[in-house]
């Protein structure tokens, strides 16, 4: 039987990575060569989807102009947004919530049209779809962390506005605009631990054994 286990510093490396991961909103400019941005699309590429559907279509934005009408929507979000959270809007628009104008390289990830024939594994979880693409995703995130490349996840955006000014087909969904590019410094911790908006919680508040609710 072959050993499959990696290397103790393989597996720190691997562990540093998912440690170090954060998502960025502060970029340097710059520039991704184009056969880096290749395999970084390739890492996302090798991510599981449900039944090898692969759902993941990603879109590279080279035009300054649409980089800017994203940023609009992103914008038009942010006030709802804000106007959402009540009492804490004004904390929330001191956030830096995006670097679409400053990032090397803007992606828009999202899923495929016609994803309804698509029934193995989604019967009765139509949402894998989406659970596929957020590996790709995050197979993307962590390649880039490796690469020293910073990535940020954008969500702030009205789908269907989105959908419309990228020519989606009718059925595919965007999920995410990404700025991926380089970055003076990785944040120490999640951004939003730093701007005081959050704190995490620990995993054994999240842990349960045998039914829900029991401490492990």
């Amino acid at each position: 039987m072959s050993d499959a286990t990696f290397s103790e510093a393989e597996r720190a490396a691997v562990y540093r990575a998912i440690a170090e991961r954060r998502d960025m909103r502060h970029f340097s400019g710059g520039t991704v060569e184009p056969e880096l941005l290749r395999r970084l699309l390739e890492a996302a590429h090798q991510a599981p989807s449900v039944g090898l559907m692969q759902p993941w279509r990603f879109i590279r934005i080279s035009d300054r102009d649409l980089r800017g009408r994203i940023r609009d929507l992103v914008e038009e979000e942010r006030i709802r947004t804000a106007e959402a959270l009540g009492e804490r809007s004004d904390q929330f628009m001191q956030l830096k919530v995006e670097g679409i104008n400053d990032c090397a390289e803007l992606l828009v990830a999202a899923l495929m049209d016609d994803r309804e024939r698509h029934i193995f594994g989604r019967r009765t979880l139509p949402e894998m779809d989406m659970a596929s693409l957020s590996c790709a995703i995050q197979n993307l995130w962590l390649a880039s962390r490796a690469e020293g490349l910073g990535m940020g996840w954008v969500s702030l955006f009205e789908p269907q506005a989105l959908a419309d000014l990228l020519g989606l087909p009718a059925g595919a969904k965007p999920l995410a605009i990404l700025c991926l590019g380089p970055v003076e410094e990785f944040y120490p911790a999640p951004m939003l631990v730093l701007e005081g908006w959050a704190q995490e919680r620990p995993l054994n508040e999240m842990l349960f054994e045998n039914y829900w609710g029991v401490r492990a």
